[in-house]
């Protein structure tokens, strides 16, 4: 299962700097929770390790880890950092996502 997500260079570029500044290690936890415009909606937290039943996927020494639950909705995934005209985020791009939103952070399956 470590190669069920993807963390693209820009996101791991972006998360080492996001890190840097709050003085945390460089892991970024993506979790999904019900809610959002279509069902579920993923969130992003620094951690300050990865937990024992994690998976964790690394790219350029920043790790992304998931929990089992979520890992589920997300398996096959690729995250990346975006910018735009209409802003900056992380971007899930979700195999398994059967509907998404214009807001780019909830899904349906």
């Amino acid at each position: 299962m470590a190669d069920a997500l993807t963390l693209t260079p820009a996101a791991a570029k972006r998360v080492a700097t996001i890190a840097e500044k709050q003085v945390k290690p460089a892991i970024l936890r993506l979790s999904v929770e019900g809610g959002g415009c279509s069902g579920f909606q993923y969130k992003f937290d620094l951690a300050e390790a990865p937990e024992a039943d994690d998976t964790v996927s690394e790219t350029d020494g920043v790790r992304l880890v998931v929990d089992p639950i979520s890992l589920d909705l997300v398996a096959g995934s690729v995250v990346d950092f975006v910018e735009s005209l209409g802003g900056a985020a992380f971007r899930v791009e979700n195999p398994q996502a059967a509907a998404g939103c214009g807001c780019g952070s909830s899904f349906g399956i």
